[in-house]
């Protein structure tokens, strides 16, 4: 019988790692703890490169069914947030984003739209004990808001020009955020 040498073992050691990290639930939380010590505060897009949204025909649901459009919201500051319950960096930011919600809900409209399943969205809520106004598309997503990945958050000013938009995890409760949403709110 052969002996395992040390460079061997050490690599073995390796591949158990990596496995547990990449195909476990372990793996998952140390990803989503991995983008919470990475995530910082957003900025807003640079002036000259800010779009204004032009289509506001987008029709969601909500958790009960009930229909909402996006048209009923001009006029009005919108924090948008597409995520899912499979997205280590959408599950990291979530606390910010509850703690932000908490303070800013009466004066913000918050859309947190899911790409995910029903079921699995109403768990994970209940899980956490969020009370977040979460949506699921009913029509298209409108093309000045559509991302190829996820987390991927947008604010919105009264006038439907995009002020941030944001991809990845971020820290959502931050001053610079909250310093933002006041101004936005008050113009």
């Amino acid at each position: 019988m052969k002996k395992i040498g040390k460079s061997q073992l050490y690599n073995l050691l390796m591949v158990v790692a990596l496995a547990i990290f990449l195909f476990t639930p372990v793996g998952f939380h140390v990803k989503v703890q991995i983008n919470r010590l990475l995530a910082f505060n957003p900025t807003p897009v640079a002036e000259r490169e800010q779009q204004t949204i032009g289509d506001y025909d987008w029709k969601l649901r909500d958790l009960q069914n009930n229909p909402f459009y996006f048209e009923a919201q001009k006029g009005q500051v919108v924090l948008i947030n597409f995520w899912a319950t499979w997205c280590p960096p959408c599950v990291a930011e979530m606390p910010s984003l509850q703690q932000l919600y908490n303070d800013y809900g009466d004066k913000v409209v918050f859309m947190f739209v899911a790409q995910d399943q029903e079921k699995k969205v109403k768990q994970f809520l209940t899980k956490k004990g969020y009370e977040l106004p979460v949506y699921f598309e009913a029509s298209t997503t409108p093309t000045a808001l559509f991302s190829k990945s996820i987390p991927a958050t947008y604010i919105l000013d009264k006038t439907g020009k995009i002020i941030v938009a944001k991809t990845g995890a971020a820290d959502w409760n931050g001053e610079k955020t909250r310093e933002l949403l006041d101004s936005l709110v008050t113009q």
